[in-house]
């Protein structure tokens, strides 16, 4: 069975797309689908009614409604004799916790780059946290086909900001309205695209040698800039990607399908497959070694048929069955696999076996927590997910006493999801939660969230914090009652101090230096 684990796990490649809020990453997800053969069709992010069909990684109602990405979604689908399973994450800054969370799931990501704008401050974001995790980088510089910076603007762009040897791959022959296809360096052939109705479709695609078609401005061009990445010997390596010190760039245009298909291919051609993840402690938890994995994300009414709450674990080790019993490090505790699916946004199926690299939804696993490690021998435990500062803050109250129990569970599951941060700070009684959140977007997700999955009745009243800090028993002693400072709990247990303002903060380790207030990992 080592043998074939080994050989099953050098079929995956599981990998993110992240990037600034509105570069096209949602749409490149959808497209590669499409080019892989796992849809038909491609779908719009802003679809119009009756028109055509909306994107599959953009699955709650919230999202399509806003246009957004809110929730990282899993698609799992086969390409080319590969396993791909692409996570589609959120750009928007208000979502960043989730997107993290996703990246410590995944071997490698693609990073979406507008082309009119270069790199954004998200997408720098993106790429440290991506850099801190030891992730591959593939770049992809998206919307050729709009006005835009020079290929060789934005090439300085990414080596500029990023810190990073940007070495393309492909390069565009023209840009905006002249953008007729791109140069594969690697053997000198030049690919156009045929536009289709709305880029719903796959459209032809024509191969040729650059010097064999006819020169044009734009052709001649691209061949100047070619010879001058040729003499500066900007080309690939692959240790260097694998290392974090260089980034293949690949140039297209989601919308129109222009350079997909070569993205996609080299995703399968050069992305890592999964490989011995370290766990605390520094002990190796090889491919081959017994079941083991972690759970990155939960999510709650996936199908509002059936009100369910998956885990989703990223399988690290070993061959999945259904089935199967698996402990949770956290408590020591046994549960059986037997509701197992594999998710494809917000389709399933049941799911008998798995592999290093797959993402297996855990149904109704209602024990299990974000950063859980599981195993089958209850001894592996992988480094934990941090949780970030929340920077906004609100009071959540429930409005329709008659379903206070909706607004409770609603809460609670909110916060095992990630959305929010719900922190109590009742002592003996019940009080209206604290609701804490990186983003304001968050609230209004909650809210919907509420009011349309769990039928609660809830009002959301600003609070006066703008600080947390974390404590201890001696802090919240000391704190207790103080002016401008609130103490609360989160669901794990931590003590946080909440503070009206910086100065309350500094006036309080001004006089009492002793306390633990450390900050929470920040974003």
């Amino acid at each position: 069975m080592t043998s074939s684990i080994r050989v099953e796990a050098d079929r995956r490649r599981t990998f993110a797309i992240i990037s600034h809020p509105d570069a096209g990453k949602t749409t490149l997800t959808e497209k590669l689908l499409l080019y892989s053969g796992a849809i038909a069709e491609a779908g719009s992010v802003r679809a119009r009614a009756g028109r055509q069909r909306d994107v599959t990684s953009d699955w709650m109602d919230l999202e399509r409604q806003r246009g957004i990405s809110i929730t990282s979604t899993v698609l799992q689908f086969p390409h080319d004799g590969l396993v791909f399973n692409l996570l589609d994450t959120p750009g928007h800054r208000d979502f960043s916790e989730d997107t993290y969370r996703v990246l410590s799931a995944v071997d490698a990501a693609v990073i979406v780059i507008d082309a009119a704008r270069g790199i954004e401050s998200q997408t720098l974001k993106l790429f440290q946290v991506a850099q801190t995790r030891g992730l591959p980088l593939i770049t992809f510089v998206n919307k050729m086909d709009r006005p835009g910076l020079g290929p060789l603007a934005l090439i300085d762009d990414i080596e500029a900001r990023l810190g990073i040897q940007a070495t393309p791959v492909t390069w565009p022959v023209g840009i905006g309205p002249e953008f007729e296809g791109v140069v594969d360096r690697r053997d000198d052939s030049l690919w156009r695209f045929e536009r289709t109705p709305r880029g719903g479709k796959i459209g032809d695609e024509n191969r040729a040698s650059l010097g064999s078609v006819a020169t044009s401005p734009v052709r001649g061009q691209a061949a100047q800039e070619l010879g001058l990445l040729d003499a500066v010997e900007a080309d690939h390596d692959q240790k260097r990607f694998l290392a974090g010190e260089s980034t293949p760039v690949f140039f297209g245009s989601a919308l129109w399908n222009f350079g997909v298909r070569l993205l996609l291919d080299a995703v399968a051609e050069i992305a890592l497959a999964p490989q011995a993840r370290t766990g605390i402690g520094g002990e190796p938890r090889h491919i081959d070694d017994g079941l083991a994995g972690f759970v990155f994300k939960i999510q709650a009414n996936l199908d509002a048929r059936h009100r369910d709450r998956i885990a989703f674990m990223r399988v690290c080790s070993g061959r999945f069955e259904r089935g199967m019993t698996l402990i949770n490090h956290r408590t020591g505790q046994g549960f059986s696999t037997k509701h197992a699916h594999q998710v494809f946004g917000r389709d399933r199926e049941t799911v008998d076996v798995a592999y290093p690299g797959d993402v297996v939804g855990l149904v109704n696993a209602n024990d299990l927590r974000i950063g859980d490690s599981l195993s089958v021998d209850g001894r592996a435990q992988f480094p934990p997910i941090p949780t970030f500062a929340p920077e906004h803050f609100r009071i959540a109250r429930n409005l329709d006493t008659a379903r206070y129990k909706q607004f409770r569970k609603g809460i609670s599951q909110l916060d095992e999801e990630g959305v929010i941060q719900a922190l109590n700070t009742f002592e003996g009684g019940e009080r209206e939660p604290i609701l804490a959140a990186v983003g304001e977007l968050q609230f209004e997700v909650a809210l919907h969230r509420l009011r349309n999955e769990f039928g609660a009745d809830p009002q959301f009243d600003p609070a006066p914090y703008s600080v947390a800090r974390r404590t201890d028993g001696q802090g919240r002693a000391t704190l207790a009652g103080r002016r401008g400072v609130e103490i609360a709990t989160r669901s794990d247990g931590t003590i946080l101090a909440l503070f009206t303002g910086q100065g309350w903060l500094d006036g309080i380790r001004r006089d009492h230096p002793e306390l633990v207030l450390d900050p929470i990992v920040g974003i």
